[in-house]
This record gives C-alpha cells, structure tokens and sequence, in this order.
C-alpha cells in the first residue's frame, strides 16, 4: 500500500510538472507561428492544464477501467467549479466578463446537458461510439468558434492599438527546438503519470474497498485538477478574472467533450446507477455559477464560501454514499 501511495504521488507531480512543461512549449510554438494570444489562452492554457485529467482518463479507458475514466472528468469539473472558483472567490471578487457570460457558460451548459442526454436517455447509463463521436465533433467545432471569435476581437482592437518598444524579456524568442523539447517532455510526463496515477489508484481502490467510481471522483479528480487550482488561485491573486474563470470554463468544456468523447470512443462506458446524481451535481454546479454571474456583478467572498461548502457538502455524500 506504501508503494502504491508512492505510486499515485509521484504520478499526480509528473501530470502537473508535464502538463506544466507542456503549455510552456506549446505557447512558444504558437507565438513563433503568430497565433494570437487569446487563442493561446482560450485553448492551450484550458487544455493544457486539463492534460492530467486526459491521461487518466484515456489509459483507463485503455486498461478497461470506465467508471474511473468517467469519475476523474466528473469529478474534476464539480472540483474546478465549486472548490477552484470558491477558493479563488474567497481571496478575492471575481468579475465575469460579458462574453464569458453569453458564449462560454451557456456552452458549458448546453455540453452538460447533452451528455446527461445521451448517457441517461438515449443509451442510459452507457455512453456509444456515435455519441463519442458526436462529442468530439462539438469539440472540433467549439475550438473554431474559439479562433473566429478571439480573430474578430483582435482586429476590433487592432486600430487603437499603440506599438510600445518591447523589453528585452520580450525581444527574446526562444529556439524552436527547445519548445518541441518542452512538448515532447511534457508529453512524456503526462503519459507516464497517467499510467502512474491509474496504477496506483486502482490498488489503493482495491485495498481500501473504495470503488474505482469513488477514486475517480475524489482523489484522482483532485490531484489531476491541482494545475487548475493553481492557475485560477494565482490569476485571481493577480486580479486577472478572465484567467481565473476562463481557465475553469474551458477545462469543463475540454474534458466533456473531449476527454470523455475519446476515451468513450476507446472504450465504451458503462456508467453506474450512482453517477447519475453525480452528473446531475456537475449540472447544479454550473446553473449555480451561471445564476450568479447572471444576477450579480461578481462572484464575491460569500458566493465563494457557499461554493466551497457545497463541494465538500458533496464529498461527504459520496464519501457515506460509498
């Protein structure tokens, strides 16, 4: 069991270091290729950070391992909604921009419902290889609609914009190799920390009599979401309130439907009765983010204390559910 604590530690550290690694290579390539910076920020920061969480769940789809393959990306997001902006509410207000509130949220909404759609009413409690398919299509075309998006907004700004000399900091690029480098490391840790993580989790799972659905949603959901926390946590110290919110939408958006579209396309999942509730949880989560950041100007201390006591409300219910 020691090993196996060893294991899943060491796994969770090589997930946020590669997937640190990872969005630190990628951004460079993409700025050498002049993409523009919000498109970086929208998709690789987003999808960077939810890179754990894809690893997990993709080598436990591959190892036949669907509940916790479904468990981490549920969990995750019910984490990143309730506990990540509840804590980052706490240090301090955050603002939710207007495009946030009408593109971003809804979206992350309407994904929501589709897949309670698909996975308790079309095909109940099983997710088929159509409906994979048609996730990772949405996906595909959420991502376009990024890149249109932040493209009409940088040509709206771009006649006000005031060319300033840049520093030395920002006159340096570096090598294209070493970027590919940091990917490629990246990678490599994400892959391996996965595999780590899914190892480790299972026999912990096993030897403690918790089911791989109960891992999947507290221990490895958390662990695979730390690089959110982090991010979130230090982007609202910086009072950066698109970053800090943005980067939890995305990564809900990310791994639905994408994560969980792939690994639903390895290995079709058979949900448990239990993960209805823990969809529906996910689903209350985001209709409470979205009401208040339809009726309130921001998400103050004591929406973010409400916020964290409903999370940890809901890890004690499955904690005694189990």
């Amino acid at each position: 069991m020691v090993v196996d604590c060893i294991l899943l530690i060491v796994g969770i550290a090589l997930l946020i270091k590669g997937a640190d690694f990872f969005v630190s290579g990628a951004s460079e390539i993409a700025k050498a290729l002049k993409i523009p910076p919000l498109v970086i920020g929208l998709t690789l920061v987003s999808m960077g950070t939810s890179m754990p969480e894809a690893s997990v769940s993709v080598i436990g789809a591959i190892n036949g391992m669907n509940d916790m393959s479904v468990g981490n990306v549920v969990g995750s997001n019910i984490f990143n909604t309730l506990l990540i902006i509840g804590v980052s509410a706490l240090i301090t207000p955050i603002v939710i921009g207007k495009d946030v509130k009408i593109y971003d949220i809804p979206a992350m909404l309407g994904m929501y419902a589709v897949l309670l759609v698909f996975s308790f009413a079309i095909s109940p409690y099983r997710l088929e290889t159509f409906e994979a398919v048609i996730l990772l299509l949405t996906f595909a075309a959420y991502t376009a609609f990024l890149i249109i998006r932040a493209r009409k907004d940088a040509a709206a700004k771009a006649p006000s914009a005031k060319a300033l000399p840049l520093s030395p900091c920002e006159r340096f690029k570096p090598p294209l190799s070493r970027s590919m480098l940091f990917v490629i490391a990246g990678l490599l840790g994400i892959v391996l920390g996965g595999d780590f993580v899914v190892d480790g989790a299972s026999s912990l799972a096993k030897a403690w009599g918790m089911s791989e659905s109960l891992v999947g949603l507290t221990i490895v959901a958390a662990g695979t979401s730390l690089p959110e926390l982090v991010t979130s946590a230090v982007a609202s110290v910086k009072k950066e309130n698109d970053i800090a919110v943005g980067n939890v939408i995305g990564s809900n958006i990310f791994n639905v439907v994408f994560i969980l579209g792939l690994s639903s396309a390895i290995s079709a999942p058979t949900l448990a009765a239990t993960a209805l509730v823990d969809v529906l949880v996910m689903l209350g989560a985001g209709v409470a983010l979205a009401a208040v950041a339809l009726l309130c100007k921001k998400v103050g201390r004591l929406a973010g204390a409400a916020f964290t006591a409903m999370y940890f409300g809901y890890l004690a219910y499955i904690i005694v559910r189990n």
